[in-house]
């Protein structure tokens, strides 16, 4: 009689390719702990509020200006500037000590239209342009506005009409 059929065994899989498998998997591992490192220490290194120092954005003060709308130092003065600006400062109490001023607030108002008048439509459409349009609104808004430091100047709406 004729032998019972034993189940063909599966060919032995080579010794190299064993070895390539484990190395592809100690490596994705590797790897991926790596990745997993250098997001939580990223994350813990971040400030809560972007750019921002974390105390700043509990600690500063807003002040919201009127909008302002200027014809710009161009040739033939067909060229005007719309802008909104918030001036953020040292503390919420200077804030509102300037905002309850009048005379305070319109002395910071013609200052910024003073420096806002000085500017070209070809300047101010590039972000250094605006960079500096913000820091010279910091530096005049200094002598205007004494025993406050003026921390940001933040536009929240910014158009040049060609």
């Amino acid at each position: 009689m004729s032998e019972p059929a034993t189940p063909p065994t599966p060919a032995p899989v080579p010794r190299k390719t064993r070895r390539s498998l484990l190395i592809a998997i100690a490596a994705v591992l590797v790897l991926g702990a790596g990745g997993g490192v250098t997001a939580y220490w990223a994350a813990r290194r971040a400030p809560a509020g972007g750019d921002a120092k974390p105390h700043e954005a509990a600690d500063a003060g807003l002040i919201s200006l009127e909008p302002f709308v200027v014809n710009l130092a161009d040739q033939g003065g067909a060229h005007f500037l719309r802008v909104s600006i918030r001036l953020i400062v040292e503390s919420p109490a200077q804030a509102e000590k300037i905002q309850k001023n009048d005379v305070t607030l319109l002395r910071a108002r013609s200052a910024i239209l003073e420096l806002l008048t000085r500017q070209t439509g070809d300047r101010l459409v590039t972000a250094e342009g605006k960079a500096a349009l913000k820091q010279a609104i910091a530096t005049r808004l200094a002598t205007v506005l004494t025993g406050t430091t003026v921390l940001d100047v933040l536009f929240t709406d910014f158009v040049v009409q060609f």
